[in-house]
């Protein structure tokens, strides 16, 4: 992340909050949960809401009162000691299994309308986008930061204009409505928020941290909210088709061409998503080498200061769950739900934390966000099993050394 000490204001704070929330899964998450739950998934976007905000405002005040680049394995180390401090700077890096191959199918969501593919066709094309990275890394060729916020910006732009031309909503969608597809979206929907956390490590960089940090934290989640539930609206309003909602809502606001505006921005978010990604993992990866977590050979380095062999393993870890869940047939869902397990193991841990570290009225927010961590597990069920088998695993199994830092998460 570029360090920004003292340069960030306000609204500047908010902007960076919501460029790093916001991602391709605004065009297509809505849409999932529409699918799971009908008129029921704008409840589940406004339970997520209620129950993240007192998360995100405990990680803001976390990263206020202790800021460090290692973010919530800092904070459990603080309050519990080393040991669970490393298991979760280590549970992060399990997130790539099951987080990467479900970020490059969302990204082919959105090729589908321009490139009709499917089977082995499908899948040799998703392996062939990481041997691109893989390629891209090697170099230590870095996309601009200005890029992937130019591509939120104009992901924005094309949603404003879209809400700008849609029929209000039917009085039916608005009333409260309950029933089990609405759990399961709302387990879902978690995603659209992975990343909250880094927020925690923004404090440092704002002009005055105690003024604006807490309010830029609260108006960004509300704004990603605000986006979410507009493009639900606009989504239960279209007749349901076998076509990417977004660009059936373009092409009937501006008559074509949806599938190329949505479909390359999309494609090009996602794959800059993914890339950041990949390339902040191998050096996670290549950070545990250097603590003696992993063997000394994720820890080297070629000319470009690129470990290539904790990059290559990477991918080939990667490559092969894109393997396994074409085989096994598993759609992207089923991995967003494994990967929300993961961060809700490491959410719930940092509310802990929280619950130990600070005091007064922070201590009821702590247990607002404790209380929200138990219910996105009820809500996620069996796909918790991930998440937790691998905490139980890296605990067991014991560790040296805190890690210093995570990879920025997809969504």
């Amino acid at each position: 992340m570029t360090h920004l000490k003292g340069s960030i204001g306000r609204w500047q704070g908010v902007g960076l909050i919501t460029t790093s929330l916001l991602g391709t899964s605004v065009f297509i998450l809505p849409q999932v949960t529409v699918d799971i739950a009908a008129s029921g998934a704008l409840w589940s976007w406004v339970l997520l809401v209620l129950v993240i905000l007192p998360v995100a405002l405990i990680f803001a005040e976390l990263g206020k009162r202790f800021p460090n680049a290692g973010g919530p394995s800092h904070f459990v180390h603080r309050a519990f000691g080393r040991r669970l401090g490393t298991t979760i700077g280590v549970l992060f890096l399990f997130a790539a299994p099951v987080g990467t191959p479900a970020a490059i199918m969302m990204t082919f969501e959105f090729i589908q309308p321009l490139v009709n593919l499917d089977g082995g066709a499908l899948l040799a094309a998703q392996l062939a986008m990481l041997a691109l990275l893989y390629l891209i890394n090697v170099g230590g060729i870095q996309l601009s930061s200005v890029l992937q916020l130019g591509l939120t910006l104009a992901i924005l732009a094309v949603v404003i204009a879209l809400a700008l031309g849609a029929p209000l909503p039917q009085a039916s969608h608005l009333q409260p409505m309950v029933n089990t597809g609405v759990w399961s979206a709302f387990g879902i929907a978690l995603w659209a928020y992975l990343g909250v956390e880094v927020v925690s490590h923004l404090s440092e960089e704002f002009k005055r941290p105690r003024q604006d940090f807490v309010p830029a934290m609260v108006i960004a989640t509300l704004l990603v909210a605000a986006v979410y539930l507009v493009c639900t609206l606009m989504v239960l309003e279209r007749p349901h088709d076998s076509t990417l909602a977004m660009v059936s809502l373009f092409n009937d606001r501006f008559g074509q061409g949806g599938e190329w505006v949505i479909g390359l921005l999309g494609t090009a978010a996602g794959f800059a998503t993914v890339n950041t990604y990949l390339a902040s993992m191998s050096r996670l990866a290549w950070r545990l080498a250097q603590d003696g977590q992993l063997p000394a050979g994720f820890g080297r380095l070629n000319r470009h200061r690129v470990p290539t062999f904790a990059l290559a393993m990477l991918l080939a870890v990667v490559a092969l769950s894109l393997s396994l869940s074409h085989g096994f047939g598993w759609q992207f869902e089923v991995l967003l739900e494994w990967v929300n397990g993961v961060f809700v193991m490491i959410y719930l841990c940092s509310m802990l934390a929280a619950l130990k570290l600070l005091n007064g009225r922070f201590r009821v927010k702590a247990l607002l966000g404790v209380g929200g961590c138990l219910l996105f597990a009820w809500s996620l069920g069996w796909s918790m099993l991930y998440g937790v088998a691998i905490f139980i695993t890296v605990w067991l199994l014991g560790g040296r050394t805190v890690v210093a830092g995570q990879p920025r998460p997809l969504s």
